[in-house]
């Protein structure tokens, strides 16, 4: 970006962005929020709310107009936000055209791989609940003719990975084994197989391992994979990071993760 200081007006009154739970207070945060959330520019960004709050806070009444007839024509996401950016001034012409790039790429994507890399961010973002809700969405008008198994597979593991950011480690290995149903790789037998010792007793678990009849030699290498996990150097900062702050500060920062995680 050319810059990150905020040279136009400051609204008094926010813009609230459903899609994040967070309110702004300028053109370059506008700006920022859009370059960086690509996968999350569609209605709930572009829409005559939007276009009021930049005419009525920020007294931009040029670039109102020009969002506004764009809304009527319905030329694409990118004939909405590239006049942000210029009026802003937020990105050089290189990195202007880099992004009409992405966003173009993006456009021509069907509407169930545009939500699911939709809620692929959200999981990256760590806000599980929206992408539970985005991977349904899908697999409630799933048509397995369109997209392919493989697909779908995805979505099944995605889910599951999104249901385990919430800590419910049944339906996140209910997810995993949907998942292996319909394409059978090791990588995501090892997310089933990982999830079960979360919420199953050391019996129940030998159990279903007996259950699955999974090759011995595979289900070790798993729980070896798992083990040196937690033995990574990324595991052992943050497990140092955590024992160096008090209970309290812990406490909170699980919360505050936990409360965004949930938020639709």
């Amino acid at each position: 970006m050319s810059y990150d200081l905020c040279l136009l007006d400051q609204a008094k009154r926010p813009y609230y962005i459903e899609n994040i739970r967070t309110g702004i207070y300028s053109l370059e945060e506008l700006c920022f929020y859009l370059y960086n959330n690509i996968c999350l520019i569609d209605e709930s960004i572009m829409n005559e709310k939007l276009c009021d709050w930049i005419r009525d806070e920020l007294h931009l009444v040029k670039l109102y107009r020009q969002l506004y007839d764009q809304l009527e024509k319905k030329d694409g996401a990118a004939f909405f936000v590239l006049p942000i950016f210029r009026e802003a001034g937020y990105l050089s012409h290189q990195e202007m055209r880099a992004f009409q790039e992405r966003l173009s790429k993006l456009e021509v994507q069907s509407g169930d791989m545009k939500q699911k890399l939709r809620a692929d961010y959200l999981v990256k973002e760590r806000m599980y609940a929206r992408a539970i809700w985005e991977y349904r969405q899908i697999l409630k008008r799933r048509n397995p003719g369109k997209l392919g198994v493989q697909f779908y597979a995805a979505i099944w593991s995605n889910l599951g990975a999104a249901y385990a950011g919430l800590f419910q480690f049944e339906e996140a290995a209910d997810c995993f084994w949907e998942s292996y149903s319909l394409l059978q790789t090791k990588e995501t037998l090892r997310k089933y197989v990982s999830a079960l010792p979360l919420y199953l007793n050391d019996s129940d678990y030998q159990k279903k391992l007996e259950e699955l009849r999974a090759d011995p030699y595979l289900i070790q290498e798993i729980q070896k994979y798992n083990a040196r996990l937690c033995r990574s150097s990324a595991f052992e900062e943050e497990w140092k990071r955590t024992r160096e702050q008090s209970v309290d500060e812990v406490v909170r920062e699980l919360k505050e993760a936990y409360c965004r995680s949930t938020k639709i």
